[in-house]
């Protein structure tokens, strides 16, 4: 049965960041994940984890920033990762360490890094040797810690130009790095935008093992799952069919307040307890 994680980065918005965690464990999630978490205090963070009886499965690494300010503030400032960045392999290794001292505070197994996007006039493959070197090295020193690095095809309507936006083209570069703790995480939303053909994709890549985490979101608004064009209830039925053990990520933008549209969630889950 699949296990779900609540994204406080996307849900619950209507709350203080520090608030969420307590709204999730009301709404019976026990687990969370989110985007970035660096403009606040590791401590303070990980006491709202343990307060509201919570683990932390997944963030992401910061999309760029030499010291915690920068990297607080990046997002908003349009930075979208620098692993596939030319020249930024220092901004890249300081975000790296930054997430890895985090995940260690927060306990917290999984960090997604984001490649960036291709600068114009280059020519994508041009940056592969690039990335996957950054990755190598963030492998490395993410295992010395005992985390795991992933990296998300992510669609080119919601980022234009994003290196890395298709599931084989992430497995390529699993095959090129060969680190045993580097993963794919697999966002249904982002997946079905680009490529469609969602459950075939699961069934080719989650027997590999190598994907670490799954992400669901309606298609096309990126609201609950329940809305839009993918069929969910057919899709958590091939996760489970497969064996997959890991967690599920709602990361979507909720249509009417976050708590009001759990409905889906329930009904997942309480189809799936009648079905043992």
């Amino acid at each position: 049965m699949p296990q779900f994680a609540a994204n406080l980065s996307l849900m619950y918005t209507e709350l203080p960041f520090l608030d969420r965690f307590a709204a999730a464990a009301r709404d019976r999630f026990t687990a969370v994940e989110f985007q970035f978490p660096y403009a606040f205090e590791p401590a303070d963070i990980a006491a709202r984890l343990t307060d509201n009886g919570l683990q932390l499965v997944l963030f992401n690494a910061p999309p760029s920033g030499t010291d915690r300010a920068s990297m607080a503030s990046a997002w908003e400032q349009q930075a979208r990762g620098t692993a596939a960045q030319p020249g930024r392999e220092a901004e890249f290794r300081a975000g790296v360490h930054e997430a890895l001292r985090y995940a260690e505070v927060l306990g917290c197994p999984r960090i997604h890094v984001l490649s960036g996007t291709v600068p114009p006039g280059v020519e994508r493959e041009s940056l592969r040797d690039l990335c996957v070197s950054n990755l190598r090295w963030a492998a490395a020193e993410a295992a010395r810690a005992g985390r795991d690095i992933l990296i998300e095809p992510i669609n080119l309507r919601d980022m234009p130009r994003y290196f890395l936006n298709r599931q084989d083209h992430a497995h390529e570069l699993l095959d090129a790095v060969q680190a045993p703790n580097l993963k794919v995480q697999m966002d249904l939303y982002h997946c079905q935008i680009v490529e469609g053909d969602v459950a075939t994709k699961l069934q080719r890549y989650l027997p590999t093992g190598r994907v670490a985490h799954i992400q669901v979101a309606g298609v096309p608004g990126r609201h609950e799952p329940d809305r839009g064009e993918l069929n969910y209830p057919f899709l958590f039925d091939t996760i489970d069919a497969l064996g997959y053990a890991g967690w599920v990520g709602c990361e979507y933008k909720p249509a009417a307040g976050t708590s009001e549209g759990l409905e889906w969630r329930d009904r997942a889950i309480a189809g799936r307890m009648g079905n043992r």
